[in-house]
């Protein structure tokens, strides 16, 4: 239903019911926190509004004409309703601060989540976050659907729909077990990587997404054929320690287990694959609330 052009705006209607409440123009300018030439123009602009004077001013401060009395009875419902809306909005708005729902990939969710939910409840203290990890198509997917207001995901490219944001660097890397005979080698080709039987993510990571384009692109007829798909980071570690095949892991994954020597990283001649890792929103759909939050967080420069 459409409101009419003749109807007072909310502040000026709750200006001249505290003048009326305060019996002054300027102790009603003070409680509303505005100067008093301001509340002046407010009152001129209500009064030309309905075409007629609503205060009275007098030497001893103001008080309401007829027509001021009558409108000041109309607004109090008004005025009350309003508040209403702003305790309700303003409880919708705690109860949405307090909880947040996350997709992110797996890179994401177990390498660099806990340090932002860290920073996220020093920032907000009490907020419960429930995190779904899943693969990057996955991550895409729901958020498209609206299950999430934020996701993030390690795919080179986008889906359509989405909005970004880069908020990490990171690179792939060829890793074995340290008795892995390419453990003793200074680099394989790439042709020998692609001829390898690998240990792999499933189809829809966006590591395994990046690692066939990036060898694609160097050899166009190769097709991907793991020796091994599984969907976890740390069941395709301990598969490569045990000595089943090497694998192509996110730098942040491996970083311990490189330092620990519990894994080798191998270099490919000519090959190397950087990458972003975004977070993603609806397109139009701004982050808001703790999802911004979290966002900014997420952008800032690792130390």
């Amino acid at each position: 239903m459409r409101i009419s052009a003749r109807v007072p705006d909310l502040p000026a209607l709750d200006l001249l019911l505290s003048v009326i409440d305060l019996g002054s123009l300027g102790r009603a300018a003070q409680a509303h926190h505005i100067t008093q030439p301001s509340a002046s123009s407010r009152i001129r602009s209500l009064e030309q509004l309905v075409g007629t004077p609503v205060l009275q001013r007098t030497t001893l401060g103001s008080r309401p004409t007829p027509a001021g009395t009558l409108i000041a009875a109309l607004a109090q419902d008004v005025i009350e309703a309003a508040q209403r809306l702003d305790a309700g909005i303003s409880t919708l708005r705690d109860r949405r601060s307090a909880q947040m729902s996350v997709a992110a990939s797996q890179t994401v969710g177990e390498y660099l989540f806990p340090r932002w939910l860290k920073d996220l409840r020093a920032r907000t203290p009490g907020i419960a976050v429930t995190l779904d990890a899943g693969n990057s198509a996955e991550v895409a997917e729901a958020v498209l659907d609206g299950r999430f207001p934020i996701g993030f995901i390690e795919s080179p490219h986008v889906p359509k729909g989405l909005a970004d944001r880069a908020v990490a660097q990171d690179e792939l890397l060829v890793v074995v077990a340290p008795r892995h005979p390419w453990a003793r080698r200074t680099a394989i080709t790439v042709e020998e990587l692609a001829c390898a039987e690998l240990v792999q993510r499933e189809p829809g990571s966006g590591a395994r997404t990046a690692f066939e384009r990036a060898v694609e692109a160097h050899v166009p007829d190769w097709k991907a054929a793991p020796l091994l798909e599984l969907a976890s980071t740390t069941a395709i570690k301990n598969a490569v320690m045990s000595g089943v095949g090497p694998a192509v892991m996110s730098s942040l994954a491996v970083a311990d287990d490189l330092a620990a020597g519990t894994l080798t990283a191998v270099t490919v001649s000519g090959l190397r694959i950087p990458r972003r890792l975004r977070a993603v929103w609806p397109v139009g759909q701004r982050p808001v609330g703790a999802a911004q939050d979290l966002c900014a967080i997420a952008c800032r420069p690792r130390p």
